[in-house]
């Protein structure tokens, strides 16, 4: 059974949902939800269930305390997917949502005994390329606020209404926190297909793209896409079309 505080249906496979091939699970960025995917079932193969994660602290989990640290957020995503195992299990997480799939990734394998069929990253430099930087949640709000308007996500439009800023701030300084003090352990190369998703203008993410292959024993793929760090919302059938192709000609099993 899915957990619904973790995870959210967005398309369900085939008729009535019956009998996916593979599954689909989104993980957003700081600050994001599962209304960042609402769309792409309009543009993602009919025979793949896909999901999204709901981080606590947004949509119906404002009460529920947030996470800020990665091995929390780990553990929790993992056993909310675990049960999902049953059909090819593909991870796709962007920003933040890659390192929380990754790390997700090692839990599924290490606790669970769940070998996911495949992880898409998108939007992120590699876990090594994550251990210096400017620690902007140290800084306060002002300074989250300013770098999510910057990276210009379409759901920053809620921190232009006081209200709903004082909503959503928990959760972004959760989030940022979490990722700004994620430091990764040395581990070994995933045994899953990894697929590098990025904006081309993206400086951040297409800079160090190919150094994700060595977090991988297995194949390595670059999606260079046009845009910016946001990519994703304007390219989302260009996106979809090519991973359900790929979701579909390797299904493999958990």
């Amino acid at each position: 059974m899915t957990d619904q505080r973790w995870l959210h249906p967005l398309a369900a496979a085939g008729p009535r949902g019956r009998d996916p091939l593979a599954r689909l699970v989104c993980l957003p960025h700081a600050g994001g939800s599962p209304s960042t995917f609402r769309d792409w079932p309009r543009h993602l193969d009919s025979r793949i269930e896909a999901l999204a994660v709901c981080y606590p602290g947004r949509h119906e989990r404002f009460a529920d305390p947030v996470v800020t640290t990665m091995a929390d957020m780990a553990r929790e995503v993992a056993g909310a997917l675990a049960p999902l195992a049953d059909r090819p299990l593909w991870l796709f997480g962007h920003s933040m949502g890659a390192a929380i799939a990754y790390e997700t990734v090692r839990v599924l394998t290490d606790v669970h005994g769940v070998r996911p069929a495949g992880l898409v990253v998108s939007g992120s430099p590699p876990p090594h390329r994550l251990l210096a930087g400017d620690a902007i949640h140290v800084r306060g709000d002002d300074a989250i606020i300013a770098d999510v308007l910057d990276m210009g996500a379409a759901d920053s439009a809620v921190l232009a209404d006081p209200e709903l800023r004082q909503l959503v701030l928990p959760a972004l300084r959760a989030d940022y926190t979490l990722i700004e003090t994620y430091r990764p352990a040395p581990a070994e190369p995933l045994d899953i297909p990894l697929i590098v998703a990025y904006g081309t203008d993206d400086e951040d993410a297409a800079g160090p793209a190919d150094e994700w292959a060595r977090h991988s024993s297995s194949t390595a793929e670059l999606l260079p896409l046009p845009g910016g760090h946001f990519y994703l919302q304007d390219r989302a059938e260009e996106l979809l079309t090519h991973l359900s192709q790929r979701f579909l000609a390797a299904p493999g099993r958990s």
